[in-house]
């Protein structure tokens, strides 16, 4: 559904784009129907005009994007997007630095770095959640909050599983920190409670302390018993009991200090022991201690009572762990995890689309983990750099897709796709592109093309980056195209680079933008720029029309310092001679400036209607004191005004004939004159 359009009483049609569609009404009607298409607030309308609909009336007509990557264009994501960036680059480069257990290292710092990122980013949304005023906009930042967080839940989990490979002891280690990390409720929980005058009368302490067993945090609990035990002297005896057996519990070790066996040796034992005293009703007279020691003995029923502080069925699984199977292997979870959700959910509510992923996650099935973010979450952002990561683990190395590319590299290209679609984070997609082997550069020339040369900044961006990746010109499309677009005079200020392949069709655009601008000098470089001899031909011709107007020449640095770049074209060559001559005359270097002069003349590299301009400028040159041209130089500038004389008879009588006519007169007085000085003074050298 398009908000603002409607397809009920007008026909729409629709193109594809990279990363959005566009959708707009047309003028065929539906029968019977006469409502005007109107311009719905929550429609993303870019533009809007009147357009007469088959009865003749006048109604509006609406275009929408339709944008299939919203996120990228949320300013509070733009952390996560730029910092990941540099994390993405860090750890293509690093992939050959180390191996075996090092490499491991490497990676879980790579996955943690992402984390830490996805933390920022949605403390910062938070923050921008508590300080919004408008309640949609508050509702847009908690709703991002719990993707993020979300996210980082998910990603912390495939970090234990897949990216660590936490061994049985170990695992259960890092799936408690897990669920500490990620069930927060219960820190402002004992902040009340620790606030309070007297903790242990605080109606939520038990609570606290249950919350405290339930994830395995046996020093918090036992200080908050104490507290218990110095308020009720009477049961010292029953406290001092059970903070021994929370004291001796014992606990998987990271390091390699006691085996598997040792350890499932000495939690019999403490089991034992606790089904001992449980028996012996030692706690019969505290409820809530009781309690306490069916959860240390994995009493389901005893811990499915908490149900309301462990909130969700993962937590269950890993408190069901802790107290009943500590050395799980890695490939007993799926069994675990399935009955434990089942016993927590007991039919009364169905799966959420989170509780799918972790399920697969703890079932080891990775590419079902993608699939069903893919589906899930609002963005690729996720599964792309997940399945980067994942794949630099050499945990996807036997999946490809039917169409050719492996699916860490189809996830890449969907990522930086719709990057490409935003006016700044393009720059981010180039290097992504570059980490796909196989269709990285083919998308790299399909997106960098359509990107909307708006300034002269941006245009030396995508310059460099084609500059750098070699990306020279691949057809010859531009030539018609493009004097197709000159003649036209269109007024867009910014043109997509799909009409002009690669390096030389950007210096085309921007040399065809400052054109129209009436800026030379930027038009002239950019062409130089993209050897493109027929558009520096056009410039120069504008140059020396600007001259004839002014009677000077605008962008002296550029036109004095063209060095060999004046070979382009004829025009240009004679461009840069022709200032060069200036230069010359302001210089006083007469015979030079003449012979230089004579040249243009006799070159024909001059455009025809620019012959009177040249031999206007040798008048100054013959009517010097000192003789600047020899009588064979005389001869040949009398040829080149007959020549022009001719070549206008043929032509129609314009306006300015009498003008012409003048300075043809003058041109031949001068010429006369000159004549006669010449045969004088070589006549007197000879004689002497």
């Amino acid at each position: 559904v398009v908000p603002g359009a409607d397809p009920s009483s007008r026909q729409l049609c629709f193109v594809w784009g990279p990363a959005e569609v566009l959708v707009c009404e047309t003028l065929f009607g539906r029968r019977g129907r006469s409502r005007a298409a109107g311009c719905g607030a929550g429609g993303r309308c870019v533009t809007g005009g009147q357009v007469c609909s088959g009865d003749g009336e006048q109604s509006s007509s609406c275009l929408f994007v339709v944008r299939k990557d919203q996120d990228i264009y949320i300013h509070t994501l733009r952390k996560l997007f730029n910092e990941s960036h540099g994390i993405f680059l860090g750890l293509q480069r690093s992939e050959e630095e180390a191996a075996g257990k090092s490499r491991r290292t490497q990676l879980v710092q790579v996955s943690k770095n992402y984390r830490s990122v996805i933390r920022a980013c949605m403390e910062d949304m938070h923050q921008a959640a508590v300080s919004a005023e408008d309640p949609a906009l508050q509702n847009q930042y908690s709703t991002q909050v719990a993707i993020l967080s979300a996210m980082e839940l998910i990603w912390n989990l495939c970090e234990i599983l897949f990216v660590e490979a936490a061994a049985a002891g170990p695992l259960l280690l890092r799936l408690l920190d897990w669920v500490r990390l990620h069930v927060c409720d219960v820190d402002s929980m004992v902040r009340e409670v620790l606030s309070s005058e007297n903790p242990s009368k605080h109606q939520l302490f038990w609570n606290v302390v249950d919350i405290f067993v339930l994830q395995g945090r046996m020093d918090e609990a036992r200080h908050l018993l104490s507290k218990e035990a110095s308020a009720n002297p009477a049961a010292t005896k029953m406290f001092r009991i059970l903070d021994d057996l929370m004291k001796k519990m014992p606990m998987p070790s990271l390091s390699n200090t006691q085996t598997l066996t040792e350890m499932e040796l000495k939690w019999q034992h403490w089991h034992e022991e606790c089904q001992r005293y449980l028996q012996d009703g030692t706690f019969a007279s505290n409820s809530h201690m009781e309690s306490i020691c069916k959860i240390l003995l994995g009493d389901e029923d005893a811990i499915l009572e908490k149900k309301e502080l462990m909130t969700t069925w993962y937590h269950f699984l890993v408190t069901r762990l802790l107290y009943s199977h500590p050395t799980v292997k890695p490939m007993e979870l799926r069994f675990y995890a399935q009955s434990s959700m089942d016993l927590f959910l007991g039919g009364e509510s169905s799966p959420e689309p989170l509780d799918t992923i972790l399920m697969a996650a703890f079932e080891f099935e990775i590419h079902q983990v993608i699939k069903e973010c893919s589906i899930a979450l609002s963005n690729w952002w996720f599964v792309a750099h997940l399945t980067d990561l994942l794949d630099h683990c050499k945990l996807l190395q036997s999946h490809n897709l039917y169409f050719g590319s492996n699916m860490r590299e189809f996830l890449l290209l969907e990522y930086a796709s719709g990057l490409f679609s935003h006016h700044s984070l393009w720059q981010l997609a180039v290097d992504y592109f570059d980490h796909c082997p196989e269709y990285g550069r083919v998308y790299l020339e399909l997106h960098i093309e359509r990107i909307p040369l708006t300034t002269e900044q941006k245009a030396l961006k995508v310059l460099r980056i084609c500059e750098e990746r070699q990306m020279h010109e691949q057809g010859d499309f531009y030539t018609s195209f493009f004097w197709s677009v000159t003649s036209e005079a269109t007024q867009t200020d910014s043109f997509p680079l799909s009409l002009f392949p690669a390096v030389r069709s950007i210096c085309k655009i921007m040399a065809m933008k400052a054109l129209r601008n009436n800026r030379l000098g930027s038009a002239l470089s950019w062409s130089i720029r993209a050897k493109d001899a027929a558009f520096a031909t056009l410039i120069s011709d504008r140059f020396l029309k600007d001259y004839c107007e002014r009677g000077s020449f605008s962008d002296l640095d550029l036109i004095d310092n063209l060095g060999p770049s004046m070979l382009l074209s004829d025009r240009l060559t004679f461009l840069g001679k022709y200032r060069e001559f200036h230069r010359l005359y302001g210089e006083k270097r007469f015979s030079e400036a003449a012979r230089l002069l004579l040249l243009l003349l006799t070159a024909h590299i001059a455009p025809c209607s620019f012959w009177m301009t040249l031999l206007t400028d040798a008048l100054p040159l013959l009517e010097q004191k000192e003789v600047v041209f020899s009588a064979e130089q005389t001869y040949e500038l009398m040829r080149c005004l007959e020549d022009l004389t001719a070549h206008k008879s043929d032509k129609t009588k314009s306006q300015d004939d009498e003008v012409e006519t003048t300075k043809v007169e003058m041109l031949r007085l001068a010429l006369a004159r000159n004549l006669a000085r010449v045969i004088i003074k070589e006549g007197t050298v000879e004689g002497s």
